[in-house]
């Protein structure tokens, strides 16, 4: 093989070589500049050896054009082979070397933060906001400044919420207890024997409990899916009132029942006063901007005014039996305390109290509707004791023929 051949054949290793280095690569500069310099080594070489001047011009073409042509075609990118079953060879030596370097706990460590990441994203998906974050239709009190809830479009959400600490937790627990302990409280009440309580009985005092229980069972579902959408929120708000209403409407009837038991008239004429008021409440409640913020005073007033109706029963019966009688006989003094419990809540609930006084201090704990929550159950029990009393007072002296010779003159 002659000297050219042999430098012919270093030229191909060389090219084959550049076919894995990108267009621009140094490296291709270098092998430039290699040829350059061999073929001035050549040029000393001229004189002595014969046509290789000659030789030389030849395999400069060869190679003006080699590099002509990779320049139009461009060199593949570094480890990118052109045949597939290359490439696929090549990425399957690459996750072998990977897997037998791995660190499986490594591994575990790092898919576990992710895991608990997911499990956290899944269970809460949000967090509480300030109050000028919200929607218009969510704001309510701007006293409250932090710890509001999102909206959250999803019932199991909500659902969730009433596990975690936001300005609607307490709003939700208080009334969610009560209406449990009511409900615990009639099973116990209905369940008795018709020996111990009658039938009549029963039904009289069974209107205050369902209207307890639906009272504060809406209210715990409203302020637990108030904030599911604008159109939910109106619906559980109209039902949170329809629940007051039947509340009121309720507990009037147990001691409309006992006071003016043995007056059949009187007690059906303030019965049925009471139930058209209460359908009257509940048209009101239905209105759709009865629930916007700005008429809490008129929401407060017409379940105060419905509530103290009840004062003009309470009036006739202290007229035609005495002060003494109402209040020993008739529960009068527990049905005072009972009003002014609702009152007071309901005063509370206008004017949001304390937090109106403290703005942002009362964001989660001991804010004014949650005062309200717990004036009204115990406002619930107070009753519930005065109506226990007025019955055990009408089991123990029987007919009403009776009545008037254990009456205190």
């Amino acid at each position: 093989m002659s000297d050219s051949d042999d430098t012919y054949d270093s030229f191909d290793e060389r090219d084959a070589l550049c076919s894995f280095l990108p267009q621009g690569d140094p490296i291709v500069g270098l092998r430039q500049r290699n040829r350059r310099k061999f073929w001035e080594e050549c040029d000393s070489l001229a004189a002595e050896i014969p046509g290789l001047k000659e030789v030389k011009e030849i395999l400069e073409e060869d190679v003006i054009s080699e590099l002509e042509e990779e320049e139009r075609a461009g060199c593949p990118l570094p480890s990118t082979p052109e045949d597939p079953a290359l490439f696929e060879q090549e990425v399957k030596e690459v996750l072998k070397v990977g897997l037998r370097d791995l660190d499986l706990g490594t591994l575990m460590n790092c898919a576990r933060e992710p895991a608990e990441e997911l499990v956290r994203k899944v269970w809460e998906s949000w967090s509480v906001c300030h109050f000028h974050h919200l929607p218009r239709w969510l704001q309510d009190n701007d006293y409250l400044h932090h710890g509001h809830r999102p909206p959250l479009p999803s019932f199991m959400q909500c659902i969730k919420s009433i596990f975690r600490i936001h300005t609607e937790t307490g709003n939700i627990w208080t009334h969610l207890l009560g209406c449990i302990a009511f409900i615990a409280v009639m099973v116990v009440f209905v369940s008795r024997s018709s020996e111990v309580v009658p039938i009549s009985h029963k039904i009289a005092l069974t209107p205050f409990f369902l209207g307890v229980i639906l009272c504060l069972g809406l209210s715990a579902a409203f302020h637990a899916f108030s904030c599911h959408s604008e159109f939910v929120g109106k619906i559980f708000s109209k039902l949170d009132y329809c629940g007051i209403t039947i509340l009121i409407t309720g507990s009037f009837v147990p001691w409309l029942y006992y006071g003016f038991y043995c007056q059949i008239q009187p007690m059906i004429i303030y019965l049925t006063i009471v139930v058209v008021l209460g359908i009257m409440a509940m048209i009101v409640s239905l209105w759709d901007k009865f629930s916007e913020s700005r008429f809490r005073p008129l929401r407060a007033a017409v379940f105060t005014t419905f509530g103290l109706s009840g004062v003009i029963p309470a009036i006739h019966y202290t007229i035609l039996e005495g002060w003494l009688n109402a209040v020993y006989f008739a529960s009068l003094g527990w049905l005072i305390l009972m009003g002014v419990l609702y009152i007071l809540g309901a005063l509370i609930y206008t004017f949001r109290i304390p937090e109106c006084l403290f703005p942002g201090k009362f964001d989660i704990w001991f804010q004014s509707h949650q005062i309200f929550h717990v004036l009204v159950i115990a406002a619930a029990f107070v009753h519930l004791h005065g109506i226990t009393e007025m019955f055990t007072y009408r089991m123990s002296i029987g007919a009403c023929a009776v009545q008037s010779a254990t009456f205190i003159t």
